[in-house]
């Protein structure tokens, strides 16, 4: 960190508290500086420093390379389409071939249920390094290179796995305004096994999490930018207590909220993958209203919510306009062209509601495709032999088998080959405590990091409890954009035993040596966290990639008595 960024760490209390209203002690002069900001309102409205900090983006770089190497290490293997890539390999190269999933085998367009830039992006490595079918016997060299068709579908998928851990490090990062602790939440990210499984694998869970993770990314950086605005309009001389137009900061187009309306981009990106990417608009949107309420409460605004819903609900509604906007973007092959399913309604004479009109008539029958395939995901209660339901998926109850084979030479009489998604089980078995102790510790500092987490993570989990009642057919996978916020809840929770929230150096609270030893302890003890992390990861890594083993060797990482079989 930059001495600038460590002055700003040590003001707010160190990498283990953000703390707001209760940052000045009761006795505290509250001084005033040159400027006329009160210390308090300074401390309140402090942002990480946004300048470049060599030393934190090289840590940074080494988190990151640990997990493209685990990413991109063998990843042609093994051979074949594994789970479901049989379906999402072919619907990819069907876009980047016809612009719509194709069905070769019958000469039709395919039937999909799931929107198409997942797909897309699948299709990109399969164009740059060459596709592959040997049931349709399509075989096609790459554009760039010409590798084993294999690497060419799981490109994609490895590339945004590798991404989500550069922006989970640095979200982390600006969250606890410690670069060891961003670090550590990419580590244990890049050490996990679910992750590392979804990202070398043709599955479009993938990059669900990674725009997720990147819209919520850009609202913090919002968060900043906005704060930023606020100091620097106090610095000038701003009465926040005036009136109207006269208490707010001066706007012109290099204030608008740049991040917020890429945020807005970036949830398109993740309902064009998945749907279920739009549970994540209102509360993305609640924690733009609180962040906008706070920094104006801390600016000292006399009406900050009626000021915030005058001022932000129309950048919120552009916000969603652009995710519309960026979600019809990626649907561009299906309505410009003539190939898709549904896409002309006198292909499909008996299918009542479609049009020809022109210029809605594609926008009157892509929506009708829209209602075809939530018919088919609300009546999609088939069992299926590694389904489970929500409440199985934070303890590990029923991960989904990927592959398997007995064949191979391992120098034992039998041999085993399997990729389990499967979380390291360490970690995942750290979520519930850490979800107990953030919403303790959060209540307790009334720290808005944990809010923002906790709601996170109920977004991503919740829902699928409510689709339980009727009786859906679920897979541990739809946890996937709840897990970067899993992780940082573990990693809060590292940070408060790090550094706890007491009062600055110097007061009678705690003296300078009493915070070095517990630092010092909860240090050694969060390291100690990361590390059993990692050889428990060791231990299951041959279960994550399908490496051949002897079957004694298989059977002893099949754990819960047999539940993981």
């Amino acid at each position: 960190m930059t001495s600038a960024s460590t002055a700003q760490s040590a003001s707010a209390g160190g990498p283990g508290s953000d703390r707001t209203a209760t940052d000045h002690p009761a006795g505290a002069p509250a001084t005033t500086g040159g400027d006329g900001i009160p210390a308090v309102v300074r401390r309140r409205l402090v942002t990480v420093d946004a300048r470049l900090d060599g030393h934190a983006w090289l840590a940074t770089g080494v988190v990151v390379l640990i997990a493209a190497i685990l990413r991109f290490l063998g990843l042609s293997g093994p051979n074949g389409k594994i789970f479901d890539e049989i379906y999402y390999a072919r619907d990819a190269y069907g876009l980047i071939d016809r612009g719509v999933e194709w069905n070769y085998k019958d000469n039709g367009p395919s039937y999909v249920v799931h929107p198409p830039l997942g797909k897309w992006l699948i299709g990109f490595g399969e164009w740059a390094f060459g596709y592959q079918d040997a049931e349709t016997k399509i075989s096609v060299p790459g554009h760039l290179m010409t590798t084993a068709p294999e690497f060419g579908w799981r490109f994609a998928a490895a590339v945004a796995g590798t991404l989500s851990v550069l922006l989970l490090v640095r979200i982390g990062r600006r969250l606890f305004r410690s670069t060891t602790l961003g670090c550590a939440a990419g580590l244990l990210l890049a050490l996990d096994g679910f992750h590392l499984v979804l990202s070398r694998t043709a599955l479009l869970d993938i990059f669900l999490l990674l725009f997720v993770l990147a819209a919520f990314g850009a609202l913090v950086l919002d968060r900043d930018a906005r704060r930023r605005r606020w100091t620097r309009a106090l610095e000038a001389g701003l009465d926040p207590s005036l009136p109207g137009r006269a208490g707010r900061p001066p706007s012109s187009w290099r204030d608008w909220p740049w991040w917020r309306l890429l945020a807005g981009v970036l949830l398109g990106c993740a309902c064009a993958v998945k749907w279920s990417g739009l549970y994540f608009l209102p509360a993305f949107a609640l924690l733009v209203i609180f962040w906008e309420v706070g920094v104006r409460r801390s600016a000292g605004v006399r009406r900050p919510w009626r000021d915030t819903l005058l001022d932000e609900l129309p950048w919120l509604l552009v916000a969603g306009v652009l995710m519309v906007g960026t979600y019809l973007l990626t649907w561009s092959g299906w309505l410009l062209g003539d190939d898709g399913y549904y896409r002309l309604a006198s292909r499909y004479p008996n299918t009542p509601g479609l049009s020809d009109a022109p210029v809605i008539g594609p926008l009157i029958n892509l929506w009708e495709y829209h209602r075809a395939a939530y018919g088919f995901h609300t009546q999609l209660d088939d069992p299926h032999k590694y389904q489970s339901w929500p409440w199985q998926w934070l303890l590990l109850g029923r991960p989904v088998a990927f592959y398997w084979s007995g064949d191979g030479n391992c120098g034992a009489p039998s041999c085993a080959s399997e990729i389990l998604l499967l979380g390291t089980p360490l970690l995942w078995w750290s979520f519930l405590p850490a979800l107990a102790a953030t919403v303790w510790l959060g209540l307790a500092r009334r720290d808005w990091r944990a809010g923002a987490i906790l709601l996170c993570v109920a977004v991503g989990l919740l829902p699928w409890f409510w689709f339980a009642l009727d009786g859906r057919t679920m897979f541990s996978f739809y946890a996937a954009p709840a897990l970067p916020f899993l992780v940082l809840a573990v990693v809060y929770v590292l940070g408060a035993i790090i550094s706890p929230a007491g009062a600055p150096l110097g007061s009678t609270v705690a003296t300078r040596e009493e915070v070095s030893d517990r630092r010092l302890v909860g240090g050694i003890v969060a390291g100690g966290y990361v590390l059993l992390v990692a050889l428990c990861f060791a231990y299951f890594y041959p279960i994550f990639v399908g490496r051949l083993l002897p079957y004694a060797d298989w059977s002893a990482r099949m754990w819960l008595d047999g539940r993981w079989i």
